[in-house]
């Protein structure tokens, strides 16, 4: 029998065919998630405890150890983000699944061993756990006691929802996100976000958020820049040329609209105006390239190897992207674009460590968070005893009980 015979409808309009069917299967799974969602409430909230204001540092995260399985744990989540890579949701996970997760764990966990410490372990969370601990001092000299800051990883632990957990426990009913990436891009701001809605999505009593996009242009973040490109001067000298080197994300990103580009492109220019040097002095590049699509340009490696060729045999290189030291600043840069540039005949590469929890970047971090945090009565009036309010509120709330079965 022919086959027009037996699914007449769908050679007469295809389309429409395939989203009746589509309908059937998807929107009774739709509505049985939404009938069983659990929504993450509060029940033992406490009224007579003062209402506080909570900062979310955030960060792309690390894996839990460098060992294989660890890592394939961490980059089988960091590669799932449609956020980080923008192709068919089934074509990736053939992708990842059957080529990437078999091969790049092992050689990653080798990369990670190399810069893990048997002390601290993974720097990037071992120096994000200081930054939190300096902007939580920094505040509450600024701002008292009601304000919390806690540290979550987009990737890995400690966890967004462990994050916005630790922030509910504390009381916190205002909260103010900081991505801890000074230029915006989507595939690490617009993640955060994508991640931190997430959890709000399914929390029953969500606290009033505000979200941080990005500090490019914050006048204390260029000046840490400069002083930090200064004292390496004072005690190695200057070289031929300043290179600061970004984290490179796809060509077609910028294309489609990503401001990335642009702002590592302001941000050198402004540390140069800083620092007061010539163009020719300083030079925008981009790492951490992979596949074989356009990324940005100029290339961190290839440009390494090019340099000595052109009669530059010193460089002082930096990451300005990068808020704390990790995988990428201290292996890639520091040993692997050292190699290639030694190799091409340069003679002297000199490494600026990032601003890290340097007082300089602290200090501007804390102001910036306190500028955005402006009506809010932490920020308004940290002074103010609202002990009586509160205890006002919890009075009520026993009453009600008392009248009232607990909604459960």
């Amino acid at each position: 029998m022919p086959e027009t015979r037996l699914f007449p409808e769908y050679f007469r309009n295809r389309s429409t065919f395939c989203r009746q069917i589509s309908n059937l299967i998807h929107y009774p799974v739709h509505n049985l998630a939404a009938d069983l969602m659990k929504y993450l409430g509060q029940p033992d909230y406490d009224h007579a405890n003062p209402e506080r204001m909570g900062i979310l540092i955030a960060n792309l995260g690390t894996p839990d150890a460098p060992q294989t399985a660890e890592v394939r744990r961490y980059l089988a989540q960091f590669l799932s983000d449609p956020r980080i890579i923008e192709l068919p949701r089934w074509l990736w996970r053939m992708i990842l699944h059957g080529i990437i997760l078999r091969i790049r764990p092992k050689r990653s966990a080798e990369a990670y061993r190399s810069v893990w410490s048997d002390t601290e372990g993974s720097p990037l969370l071992s120096i994000s756990r200081k930054q939190t601990a300096a902007l939580q001092s920094a505040l509450q000299q600024r701002l008292g006691d009601n304000v919390v800051t806690v540290l979550g990883m987009r990737y890995g632990s400690p966890s967004m929802d462990e994050a916005i957990a630790e922030l509910e426990r504390q009381h916190v009913r205002r909260m103010l996100v900081l991505p801890m990436y000074p230029q915006y891009s989507g595939t690490t701001t617009a993640s955060v976000f994508d991640e931190v809605t997430n959890r709000l999505q399914r929390t029953r009593w969500i606290p009033e958020t505000r979200f941080i996009n990005q500090y490019v242009d914050e006048e204390k973040y260029i000046k840490a820049l400069a002083a930090s490109v200064r004292k390496s001067w004072s005690e190695n000298g200057q070289a031929d040329l300043l290179v600061t080197s970004y984290h490179g994300i796809p060509k077609r990103y910028l294309l489609n609209g990503d401001p990335y580009h642009c702002q590592c492109h302001k941000t050198t220019r402004l540390l140069r105006e800083e620092l007061g040097i010539a163009e020719d002095k300083i030079k925008v590049v981009f790492q951490s390239r992979v596949g074989r699509e356009p990324w940005l340009q100029p290339y961190c490696d290839e440009t390494m190897k090019q340099l000595p060729k052109q009669g530059v045999k010193s460089i002082d290189i930096m990451c300005p992207g990068f808020s704390a030291d990790c995988l990428e600043t201290i292996e890639e840069i520091n040993e692997e674009n050292r190699e290639y540039f030694e190799h091409a005949g340069g003679e002297n590469f000199n490494y600026i460590p990032c601003l890290n929890d340097s007082p300089d970047i602290i200090d501007g971090l804390a102001d910036l968070l306190v500028r955005h945090a402006q009506g809010w009565p932490e920020a308004d009036h940290p002074e103010q005893d609202r002990s009586a309010e509160y205890q006002a509120r919890k009075q009520e709330e026993v009453a009600l009980r008392e009248r009232e079965p607990v909604n459960t």
